[in-house]
Formats: structure tokens, C-alpha cells, sequence
């Protein structure tokens, strides 16, 4: 009941945009769309489906014809038939496998188990995509702000250090006081520069992962309630997790292996038949010059010994076995591990936005009086740069709390399971449907079925400005379209030192509904 809660506020939140800016729902369809680890999971998964119609073809039946042109050099004694030729020969051979001692349903068995494991995986990369692109936004978010709070230092410290010189050349203040706000400026403009260079790293991000250049961003929607305690989080991505389910599905495949080895002892048994036309061209034969032969049986193969083959086999699949049984262990620590450590960084960050409010505010307070002290001479210029400097610190804390608290909780989302296509509720264009491919290819029959060749779903983000006269990446290798993306929004300049208000909105936690 809690998951579908989850689920469903999600899908109402991600509903709510704003129609000036690009919104967090546009982002994650663009990444669904077009990112490239995404699409090419979507092709490994369709090789796995392709496996189920191998497994089976082992059980179906063979047929083979064979043709042949002959002629004898030389004859002599027994061998000599009337004729040297040319001769004509076809046949037609049929074999039904009829017991092949639990081979062909035991390889079966293991890769339909791997499809689901294939899906489960490609539902995990979906919440690792999700999950960056998320952290992409945020991060643009989170280094405009700081970049204009920067921006903002550096404007009033350039006041400061102007009054200062102005004061210094009436005798007011001294060269210490000039010097210190020259220091203090240069400092800001240092910062300003690292911030800058931050945020050119963060848009590059984004532009890989979602696919565009980021323009204007929305701020993002609320998040979903989540659960109240970490053991309960545990809980549901014990259930949940797709890395978990995938992992699990190929233990159970690699116990099919271990029957599959074990097979190669047993006898095996087939259905066989052929048919053989034969024209000598030039013969002078009194019976005729061409016949015919039918015939139908059964052949079984008994191994008796095989050098020691199949139990090096069932050794080796039964270490694999254990290899992914370990694997499971692992996987379940890391979906916990995962699970906790994104709650308590989720709860850090709340209490963080807490305290960073109270602290932006009391450094507003305390800059206001130190300004108003110093104006009256019972401050110095180094308390008031000092102030402007914890009023700057606590404002980048905050802005960075917010995006730690969103981007923990989303990450909470994805390692409970919650972060998926489907969960999310993406509306732009029908879902990628797993399904589909697998009922076009696990039960082919003909020799002659294949596919176009793959067109490239995914967008390449090189602009046309940036292609070299002979780039690695030719049409003839990659047909992905190359789309222009918008340009970077410069961040606009600012008159306050205090504006926060470009952070993204808190995201709440609300009581777990009994």
C-alpha cells in the first residue's frame, strides 16, 4: 500500500510544470528517449530474448539436403559398375530429436530465466538513468544559485572596496582598511571563478545525460512521501529492487546450466529419415541409370566414455552456480547498504536545511549590524568582510542542502525500486515494451527471419560546431541524428547579496500512512 502511495504522489508530482522553463518531467523524458546507456540496454536485452529461440531450436527438427556432380577417374575389378559418369546424387536427411536426456528443456528453462533477469536489469538502468539525470538538474540548479550568489559578493565587495577608497583619500580610514577590501575582492572573484567553472561541468553533465544543453530550469516538483524509518525503506527494496530480482533470476538460470552439463552423460535419442536420388548421366547400366532409396529409423547416441568432459562441464557450471549465489549475497548487502545510506543522507539534509535557514538568517542580521556599527566606528572593514563572508558561506550551504536532500531522496526512490519508466508515470510517447520483441523472436521457426539494421535511437549532443573536418564518428558507422541544442542561459546579474530564492523548493517527509 505504501509503494502504490509512493508511486502514485510521484506521478502527480512529475505532473506539475511550468510552461516557461524546462521541467524535471522533460528532462527525464528526454533521457528516456534518447540517452544512450538506456537504448543500448534495450538492445542487450533483445539479444537475450533471441536466446529463448536458440534453446529452442536444439529441440525442433533438422532437415538437410546434399547435391553432388561426380565422375570416376579409374575403375577396377569389383568396383567396376559400367560407367565412369558424370553422376548426379541428392538427398534429403530429417532428424527429430525425441529425448536428448533434458538438454534442450533445461536450456530453455535458463534462457527465459535470463529474460526476466534481462528485464529486471533493463529496469535498474532505468533508475541509474533516472537517477543521474535527477542529479544533472539539480546540480544545474544548485551551481546557477551559487554562481549568482557569487556574483552578487563580488558586486557589493566592489561597492566596498570603492567606499573604502573614497574614505581612505578623506583620511577616515587607513591603507590597512583599503588593503583588506582589495584582498576580500579578489578572493570573491576567485570564488566566483571556481563557481563559474563548477557550473560549466554541471551543464556538461546534463547535456550527456538528458541529451540537450540545460535552459532555463523549473524548480522541481515536491517530492513523494517516503518512508519513516530506514528499516522500512530496507523492507520495501528487499521486495522491490530490480538489481535484486535480476540477480536472482540468474542464480535459477545457472541451476538450468547445472542440468543442462549433467545432460551430456545421459543417451539421446532421434527420429531420423532420408531420401536419395541418384543419375548416372553416362551409364549403360541393364537395371537403369538412375534410382532411389527411402529410409526411416532411429538413432540413439550412448556415451560411454568421453575423456572425463562431462563432469568437467557440470564442475565448471556448478562453480558459475556459486559464483552468482555469492553474487545474490552481495547484490542484497549493496540494495542495503544503498537503502540506508541514501535515508540518512536524505534525513541529514533535511535537518541540514534547517539549520542553514536559521544560519542564513542570523548572518543577515549580523552583516545588517555590522554595517550600521561600522558606519558609527565601532566596527572595522575586516568584521564587516567577515560577515559578508558567513552570510555568503551559509547561503551556498543552503542551496546545497536542498539539492543533497532531493537528490537523496530520489536515490531512495531508485534503490527501493520506486525510480522505474512506469512508476514515474512518463508521458512522452508510449513506453518501451519488453514484450514486444520477445514475442517477435522466441518462437521463430524460419531459417530466413532477421531484422533491419539497428537505426540509432540515441542523440548525439555534438553540435555542428564541434564536428572536425574528419571526425572519428562517421554516418557510415553511426546514423544518430545530430540535434542543435539550445544555448546555455547566462545567469542573470543580481543587486542583493541574500537571494535564495533560485534553490529548489524543500521536499518534505509526511507521516507513513497506517
Amino acid at each position: 500500500m505504501f509503494r502504490k502511495l509512493i508511486s502514485g504522489s510521484l506521478v502527480a508530482a512529475l505532473m506539475a510544470g511550468t510552461a516557461s522553463a524546462d521541467t524535471l518531467r522533460e528532462a527525464l523524458v528526454s533521457a528516456y528517449n534518447s540517452n544512450p546507456t538506456l537504448t543500448g540496454q534495450r538492445e542487450t536485452l533483445r539479444a537475450t530474448d533471441a536466446t529463448v529461440a536458440i534453446a529452442k531450436a536444439a529441440g525442433r527438427p533438422q532437415v538437410s539436403a546434399t547435391v553432388g556432380l561426380n565422375r570416376t577417374l579409374t575403375q577396377s575389378g569389383l568396383l567396376i559398375n559400367g560407367g565412369k559418369g558424370p553422376t548426379v546424387s541428392a538427398g534429403v536427411d530429417l532428424s527429430v530429436p525425441l529425448f536428448t536426456g533434458g538438454s534442450v528443456k533445461n536450456s530453455v528453462r535458463a534462457a527465459e530465466t535470463r529474460v526476466q533477469a534481462g528485464r529486471a536489469t533493463l529496469q535498474a538502468v532505468e533508475g541509474d538513468v533516472f537517477t543521474q539525470a535527477v542529479t544533472a538538474y539539480m546540480d544545474v540548479i544548485r551551481d546557477r544559485a551559487i554562481v549568482e550568489l557569487n556574483q552578487n559578493n563580488v558586486r557589493v565587495l566592489e561597492t566596498n572596496l570603492q567606499a573604502t577608497q573614497d574614505r581612505f583619500q578623506i583620511g577616515d580610514l587607513t591603507r590597512t582598511d583599503v588593503a583588506q577590501s582589495e584582498a576580500r575582492l579578489q578572493l570573491g572573484r576567485s570564488q566566483l571563478a571556481t563557481a563559474q567553472g563548477q557550473l560549466t561541468g554541471s551543464e556538461a553533465t546534463y547535456r550527456q545525460i538528458v541529451g540537450h544543453a540545460p535552459g532555463v530550469l523549473a524548480p522541481p516538483p515536491p517530492l513523494p512521501p517516503l518512508p519513516a524509518t530506514a528499516d522500512e525503506a530496507v523492507r520495501i527494496a528487499l521486495t522491490d529492487n530490480p538489481d535484486l530480482v535480476s540477480v536472482s533470476r540468474q542464480a535459477i538460470a545457472a541451476g538450468y546450466d547445472v542440468n543442462v552439463a549433467r545432460a551430456s552423460r545421459l543417451p539421446t535419442l532421434s527420429a531420423v529419415g532420408s531420401e536419395t536420388y541418384v543419375n548416372n548421366l553416362a551409364g549403360n547400366n541393364a537395371f537403369g541409370n538412375r534410382g532411389n532409396a527411402t529410409a526411416v529409423g532411429l538413432s540413439a547416441r550412448v556415451p560411454i566414455f568421453q575423456g572425463g568432459l562431462p563432469a568437467a562441464r557440470i564442475r565448471q557450471a556448478q562453480a558459475q552456480q556459486g559464483q552468482v549465489l555469492e553474487q545474490v549475497v552481495g547484490t542484497e548487502r549493496a540494495v542495503i547498504q544503498a537503502t540506508r545510506a541514501a535515508f540518512a543522507s536524505y534525513t541529514a539534509a533535511q535537518r541540514a536545511i534547517q539549520a542553514e535557514t536559521v544560519a542564513v538568517q542570523a548572518d543577515e542580521l549580523a552583516l545588517e549590524g555590522n554595517r550600521a556599527e561600522q558606519s558609527v566606528g565601532t566596527r572595522t572593514i575586516i568584521e564587516v568582510l567577515n560577515a559578508e563572508q558567513e552570510l555568503l558561506n551559509a547561503q551556498v550551504a543552503l542551496v546545497s542542502a536542498k539539492r543533497d536532500a532531493y537528490v537523496a531522496g530520489f536515490q531512495l526512490l531508485n534503490a527501493m525500486g520506486q525510480a522505474q519508466a512506469q512508476a514515474l508515470g512518463l508521458d512522452g510517447g508510449p513506453l518501451y515494451d519488453p514484450l514486444g520483441n520477445y514475442r517477435h523472436v522466441a518462437n521463430n521457426w524460419s531459417d530466413w527471419a532477421n531484422d533491419p539494421r539497428h537505426p540509432t535511437i540515441a542523440t548525439r549532443t555534438v553540435s555542428p560546431e564541434e564536428l572536425p573536418p574528419n571526425p572519428i564518428v562517421t554516418p557510415q558507422i553511426d546514423n544518430a541524428r545530430i540535434d542543435a541544442s539550445p544555448p546555455v542561459i547566462a545567469i542573470p546579474a543580481s543587486t542583493t547579496t541574500t537571494t535564495t530564492t533560485t534553490t529548489t523548493s524543500t521536499p518534505s517527509v509526511t507521516p507513513r500512512p497506517h
